[in-house]
């Protein structure tokens, strides 16, 4: 299980590089896509911490979200990180016209680091 969980980590790193390098390329949809994959993968290396996954994104987040938000293992903030990731992801990929800002790409990379921090944190602990 340890080979899974670092794999997800090391995925949500990657995806989160280049989130940083379309921000920096101006390519803000497609770096709001990577910024919301690497908080997925993040939470996906901590269900693999417990044996548990999802075949769907709304099964990783509904878990997430009722084992380590609501029991308060993680800040309720990252509850709202996640859902609006989610959202302003599933805009960017299917609503015609959708328009991301610099500001709105930055937020959502700034969210995600902070969250791969915390996640990475509890992960280390959780394996001591």
């Amino acid at each position: 299980m340890d080979d899974l969980i670092k794999y997800r980590l090391s995925s949500a790193k990657e995806k989160l590089n280049s989130a940083k390098v379309l921000l920096e390329a101006g390519l803000y949809k497609d770096s709001v896509g990577r910024s919301y994959y690497a908080i997925f993968s993040a939470i996906r290396a901590v269900l693999a911490v417990r044996q548990v996954d999802f075949s769907k994104h709304a099964g990783v987040i509904v878990y997430f979200q009722k084992e380590f938000i609501k029991t308060e293992v993680f800040d309720k903030k990252y509850s709202k990180y996640l859902q609006q990731a989610f959202q302003i992801r599933n805009s960017c990929d299917y609503d015609d016209f959708f328009i991301v800002s610099k500001q709105d790409a930055e937020e959502q990379y700034i969210r995600a680091t902070e969250m791969l921090t915390v996640i990475e944190e509890y992960i280390g602990q959780s394996r001591n």
